[in-house]
């Protein structure tokens, strides 16, 4: 299928392992409070109806991949709401918008839960792999790209990230999935 992925080139590879550059982007994102499996799904229905017309403009929008998740930080407002991140039980669930798009140009959610937001460029370490969504694969992958970073010298900059490629009737042992971790040289800080 020719899905819109998010755009980046690999700046270092070994094995699974990437330090990637990322261009900008924008994403429609939400906040859900659930566990870590949960989250997914929740976050899954309110951003797909976004895209499948539930805006201002009632405009579909393409997929993209990844759907991205990640613990909420201090960094994201409680009041803002597929990347997945976690803190207490809260979750930003993010879906990469089409680069065809800019904030000027994107259609209003209806969902106040639902919002736009650009992400800057930035340095990411990625281990790649495939299996289940469920946490306990996705903290074993975590674990092993913080060593790659660490022999690295390099700095974590932001919190994880859970990237899923693929819908969830994909074949599990098919599935792309990523760990992200945003990261910057020691030298260049």
């Amino acid at each position: 299928m020719g899905i819109e992925q998010a755009g980046y080139y690999v700046i270092e590879k070994q094995g699974n392992f990437e330090i990637r550059q990322y261009q900008p982007c924008i994403v429609a994102e939400t906040i859900v409070e659930s566990d870590f499996d949960g989250a997914g799904n929740i976050a899954f229905r309110r951003l797909f109806n976004y895209i499948s017309g539930q805006n201002r403009k009632k405009e579909s929008i393409a997929m993209t991949a990844p759907v991205n998740q990640k613990i909420v930080s201090e960094k994201i407002p409680m009041t803002a709401p597929v990347n997945q991140q976690k803190s207490d039980d809260k979750w930003v669930v993010s879906f990469l918008m089409p680069s065809k798009y800019s904030m000027q140009t994107l259609p209003e959610p209806l969902d106040p839960n639902v919002i736009l937001r650009v992400i800057t460029a930035r340095k990411i370490a990625a281990v790649r792999y495939s299996g289940t969504w469920s946490k306990k694969r996705y903290e074993e992958k975590k674990s092993h790209l913080e060593q790659f970073i660490n022999e690295r010298s390099l700095k974590i900059t932001g919190e994880d990230i859970f990237a899923r490629y693929d819908p969830p009737f994909q074949i599990f042992f098919l599935r792309r999935n990523e760990v992200l971790i945003p990261v910057e040289d020691i030298q260049s800080l």
